[in-house]
């Protein structure tokens, strides 16, 4: 059951990191900064991305240190998305795309390493009273919260809208 359960996570999660990937590629150049809502469309892609490596992690811990983060240090600048305030930075689509991967990745190894002991237990974020295995629930959900905003934007200016990306779907690259 327990590697059923993180087949089926790992599934999740590349099929609405699919999802983001393609809105980032079918974002016009034009639209990549233009607001949506209160936000610019980079900002809701990195803030997606961003809250999906957090949570992929065992708290906040570390979080730096990670050679992606190290290796990308002027992309992630001052952290500005752990600051209680308006993010106001704005992202290269090229940057987006490599923490997309790196995402990927993130899942498919933290997910791997989950042992029923860890998935029972705590969430490792305070704020996050559940379960590690409803972490990960929340995660893909939240990531898809944000996929659709960007989806319904990209349809409303462009007429372009994402297919639905099934269990472990993996467009080719």
């Amino acid at each position: 059951m327990l590697d059923t359960y993180k087949q089926v996570v790992v599934n999740q999660y590349e099929a609405v990191l699919a999802g983001l990937n393609f809105c980032i590629d079918r974002c016009p150049d034009a639209l990549w900064n233009e607001l949506v809502g209160s936000q610019p469309f980079c900002q809701i892609v990195f803030h997606a991305l961003f809250y999906g490596d957090v949570y992929l992690g065992y708290g906040l811990d570390g979080l730096r240190d990670q050679p992606f983060h190290r290796e990308n240090a002027a992309s992630f600048r001052d952290y500005e998305e752990l600051e209680d305030r308006e993010p106001v930075l704005l992202y290269e689509r090229a940057f987006t795309k490599r923490y997309v991967e790196h995402c990927r990745a993130k899942a498919a190894t933290t997910l791997a390493a989950e042992t029923a002991a860890v998935l029972s237990g705590p969430s490792g974020f305070e704020r996050r009273t559940f379960t590690r295995a409803e972490l990960h629930i929340y995660n893909i959900r939240h990531l898809q919260d944000h996929v659709a905003q960007l989806n319904a934007h990209l349809a409303a200016r462009t007429g372009t809208a994402i297919p639905w990306f099934g269990s472990g779907w993996r467009e080719v690259v």
